[in-house]
């Protein structure tokens, strides 16, 4: 089979990957409720915090990273292309099949086009890309959620942080991988135009934090 066949066959794999609806599917198996019908009505991890509590929670978040990382890792089903001969090929064919997963998550086949915003999935991808980056991005969104306690505004941080630490800190030179770090990060911020509104008129949620049980 031609390469280009190969290619286009684990993106759409790709893609049904990250169609799995975590968040539905555990919501619907689990406790009966389908997550985009309360809360803010998003099909992720953090109305899955929201609505369901923290291990459910806590579970599509590792299902939503897992969808992402395994994506971006179906390149080693590509023989053909080795990460030591043609390292930036080889970053190409990872930013496809992980912007293939993503794709799926935000318009999952699986559960009517309606899914999530992509931060987890796009968070796995990165791991399995440049784990570097990710830690990067992980720091930044814990920290302004200490600071804000604001799950929307952390997320639309970290994915501005995506673009600058590859071009800033790590001195990155593959022009896709640059490219698609500045697009993830416009994406973030779009598919967070509700909240930024709620930033703005002062109603968004914070996230409970080292939440106090009573006794």
């Amino acid at each position: 089979m031609a390469i280009e066949l190969q290619i286009l066959g684990l993106a759409v794999l790709a893609y049904l990957l990250g169609s799995i609806p975590s968040a539905v599917w555990v919501g619907e198996a689990f406790f009966g409720i389908d997550v985009r019908e309360h809360g803010s009505g998003n099909a992720g991890a953090t109305n899955t915090f929201r609505v369901l509590g923290k291990k459910a929670g806590t579970g599509v978040l590792a299902m939503d990273v897992v969808k992402g990382f395994t994506a971006a890792c179906l390149v080693n089903f590509l023989p053909e292309i080795n990460p030591v001969l043609n390292k930036t090929w080889f970053i190409n064919v990872q930013l496809l099949f992980g912007l293939s997963a993503v794709l799926g998550h935000l318009f999952p086949v699986f559960a009517g086009f309606k899914g999530g915003k992509g931060i987890a999935t796009l968070f796995g991808m990165l791991i399995a890309i440049h784990w570097l980056t990710a830690a990067i991005c992980l720091i930044m969104f814990v920290c302004m959620l200490l600071l804000t306690r604001f799950v929307s505004l952390s997320s639309m941080s970290a994915a501005i942080m995506f673009p600058v630490s590859l071009v800033w800190i790590f001195k990155r030179h593959e022009p896709l991988f640059i490219a698609f770090g500045i697009c993830a990060a416009i994406l973030v911020i779009l598919t967070h135009r509700k909240n930024i509104q709620r930033l703005i008129n002062g109603n968004e949620s914070k996230a409970r934090i080292l939440k106090r049980h009573q006794h």
